[in-house]
């Protein structure tokens, strides 16, 4: 568990696909938040001693045989808890009320009607939206509880315990969809919970530079760098720590986008004069990828190149001893790698765990307790530029996974151009702090067009751009046809090799966000 607040809140995740926006919320009140598994004992909460305690929703009935259960006590412990659709119905039923499945059953915008303004719907008007998601609700309440809300089909849409600093709502504050959903929150942490919101990114970057100055002593660190964000504010958080004790490695696998290890070199050899490592390998990577079509094959093998040239680069920087990772607070529970996160493993990340143990460094994960909205936050206070913080994420087989087919340097040519001009013009409307990520793809196909009055047998580029929240779920971006005109007339006058250009508009899922 994190020291890097005085104060804090703990989510109980039930298996709720928002516990992280929940936690995102109440940091957004400057009150640092974590993510529990949901059977973490009294006794262990005790002692994490938190101002407050929210339970999420989950899929699950509460009178479903094996539904998570969180442990009673814990509504004995003092401490305010705040039970969100499957955590409210299940602190209810704890408590001597009664859950049902029912017919009326709410699955989005809801009309919400408060019925009592006090404490937690402070500032909330009378009548507001909110969103719901659920089948089941709250019947019956115990003497012990009184509501706070309703809606017309469900009398219960927010309760409080008369003695207990216990709360309950039907509908999810965290969504958007939830017009005052902020303001709900806010009361929960600062008035109910009594959080002072001291908690601040710059106070976190003063602890950690201290924290890294005491662990690393007198050795070395190493940093790989990619150019994406996560590991450009490790590089330069590490920099404002240790100086030049720092070595940063970037591996030039000739599967970067156009200038990418120009601007990467320009930044961390003269902003941050950091002792950085370049590998020429983009050889090495091709020879690897020559007649590999299979997009997880792909992945393989420049996984495993990746690693041999990191460690030989790796083992000429004497007196290294640790090996510093990007890995974000969202890989940590995901992963289930912290001992009181979520107990199942969702999926596994390539930060967490680190890479390969032969390579003998300790780990230090200095960003393990953000999410990217708060790294990028971290990064411009770090003297970053903001097309380093605010760039679209960049898949680590890089564009080998958007060069669909075989990839040869001759298609990268044409799809770093390509994809250059799709950035270029989406920024140039002013678009793509509004976009979640854009690119190009090079489809392997050919098709027949006319350039100059000559008949033209070419290829296909696919253009993707999406928004998302999470990049759990994405919609494609509505861009303006003007701007999709200029987009393809300037890849199809600009790149040679290419004679179509074509947009994609399918959202995730079905489809993913990257090609392969």
């Amino acid at each position: 568990m994190s020291s890097v607040a005085n104060e804090r809140v703990l989510v109980l995740d039930f298996g709720s696909q928002l516990a992280q926006l929940i936690a995102r919320r109440v940091r957004e009140q400057h009150v640092y938040c974590e993510i529990v598994r949901h059977d973490i004992t009294a006794e262990r909460l005790k002692e994490l001693a938190p101002k407050g305690i929210i339970l999420s929703g989950g899929p699950n009935s509460v009178y479903d045989e094996g539904a998570p259960q969180c442990d009673p006590r814990l509504f004995e412990l003092g401490i305010p808890v705040l039970g969100i659709c499957y955590g409210m119905q299940l602190a209810c039923q704890a408590l001597g009320g009664e859950v049902k499945n029912v017919p009326s059953r709410e699955y989005g915008r809801a009309h919400l009607q408060v019925d009592d303004a006090s404490d937690l719907f402070a500032g909330v008007h009378r009548e507001t939206e909110v969103w719901m998601s659920h089948g089941d609700q709250v019947t019956a309440i115990a003497d012990d509880f009184e509501p706070l809300a309703h809606t017309g089909t469900c009398p219960y849409a927010a309760v409080r315990h008369k003695r207990s600093p216990v709360y309950g709502l039907q509908f999810h504050p965290e969504v958007t969809h939830t017009v005052e959903g902020k303001t709900l929150l806010a009361n929960f942490v600062r008035n109910v919970c009594g959080c002072a919101g001291t908690w601040r990114l710059g106070d976190f970057a003063d602890e950690t530079i201290t924290r890294v100055r005491d662990q690393v002593g007198s050795d070395r660190v190493i940093c790989g760098l990619s150019g994406g964000v996560d590991s450009s504010v490790v590089a330069a958080l590490l920099a404002r720590a240790i100086g030049p004790q720092l070595s940063c490695i970037l591996v030039d696998n000739g599967l970067l986008r156009k200038d990418e290890e120009r601007a990467v070199v320009e930044e961390f050899s003269t902003h941050f004069q950091t002792d950085l490592h370049v590998v020429k390998a983009e050889e090495r990577f091709l020879r690897q990828l020559t007649g590999i079509v299979d997009p997880q094959e792909k992945r393989r093998r420049i996984g495993h190149e990746f690693i041999a040239c990191f460690k030989e680069e790796a083992d000429k920087i004497k007196d290294a001893r640790y090996l510093a990772q990007g890995t974000l607070y969202p890989d940590v529970i995901e992963s289930g790698a912290s001992a009181d996160g979520p107990a199942d493993t969702i999926k596994l990340h390539h930060n967490v765990g680190g890479l390969p143990e032969e390579l003998g460094f300790d780990l230090i994960e200095p960003l393990r307790d953000l999410f990217k909205d708060e790294v990028r936050q971290l990064g411009l206070q770090l003297g970053l530029p903001e097309e380093i913080v605010w760039r679209h994420p960049f898949p680590g087989p890089g564009l080998a996974v958007r060069c669909l087919g075989e990839v040869t340097r001759e298609k990268l040519d044409m799809l770093r151009e390509a994809d250059a001009i799709v950035v270029g013009e989406i920024k140039a409307e002013g678009l793509y702090r509004a976009t979640s990520q854009a690119f190009a793809v090079l489809l392997p196909v050919q098709s027949v067009g006319v350039m100059g009055d000559s008949r033209t047998y070419d290829n296909a580029i696919c253009v993707r751009s999406v928004n998302t929240d999470d990049f759990m779920t994405a919609d494609w971006s509505h861009l303006p046809h003007e701007l999709l005109s200029r987009i393809a007339t300037r890849i199809i006058n600009e790149v040679k090799g290419v004679n179509r250009v074509v947009y994609d508009i399918s959202s995730k899922p079905p489809a993913t966000i990257e090609w392969e």
